[in-house]
């Protein structure tokens, strides 16, 4: 009788360790597919960019330096996120947030540049491009959103007793939140004048 309580009660154990580890594969998966969403929002953000910076080519002439930096900026960053596509660690992760900080910038300037140019701000092609580009930014903020939920869960999961037992001898790493790193003129309060 003892023999039996013994393994009915390894058996329990076993089928217990079994689900944690189940449980932290199933959210490790959930960060990989949300990644994926956020990678799919922003290769829609890379395919726009040379269309914007094409309309635009002709109204900024004496603009060239930016236009190329938005292009480059635009490259690292589709380079950034085919790395972190294939493996999101926290390096890829953080690499790729730098390398988006900095084409967010350099968008922001190409977009302040361009309200100089009245004939390029009435440009039909231009506003339709801007306005999918802002769609766009949206998705990426709900899609990284739901990609910081997902990280959030699985880091508590992982770091929680007996969970990190598991996640430590199984080789389950912490993984990385997306942090922007926007340029300060964003992130400054927008002010309000009524005169």
């Amino acid at each position: 009788m003892q023999f039996l309580i013994v393994i009915a009660l390894l058996v329990a154990i076993g089928l217990w360790l079994v689900a944690i580890y189940n449980g932290l594969v199933a959210l490790s998966n959930q960060i990989r597919n949300a990644f994926a969403q956020i990678d799919v929002q922003l290769q829609r953000r890379y395919d726009l960019i040379p269309n914007l910076v094409e309309t635009a080519k002709g109204y900024l002439k004496h603009e060239r330096e930016t236009l190329e930096a938005v292009i480059a900026a635009r490259n690292t960053a589709q380079a950034a996120a085919k790395k972190a596509e294939a493996d999101p660690s926290a390096a890829a992760v953080g690499e790729l947030s730098g390398a988006e900080s900095a084409l967010g910038g350099l968008l922001t300037k190409f977009f302040a540049l361009s309200e100089a140019y009245p004939d390029l701000k009435a440009n039909q092609n231009m506003a339709q491009l801007q306005e999918e580009l802002a769609s766009t930014e949206n998705r990426i903020a709900f899609a990284r959103q739901a990609y910081n939920d997902a990280v959030m869960s699985y880091n508590t999961k992982r770091e929680s007793f007996p969970d990190t037992l598991i996640a430590s001898r199984f080789g389950f790493k912490p993984a990385a939140q997306w942090i922007t790193e926007e340029p300060a003129a964003v992130r400054q309060a927008v002010k309000v004048s009524f005169s």
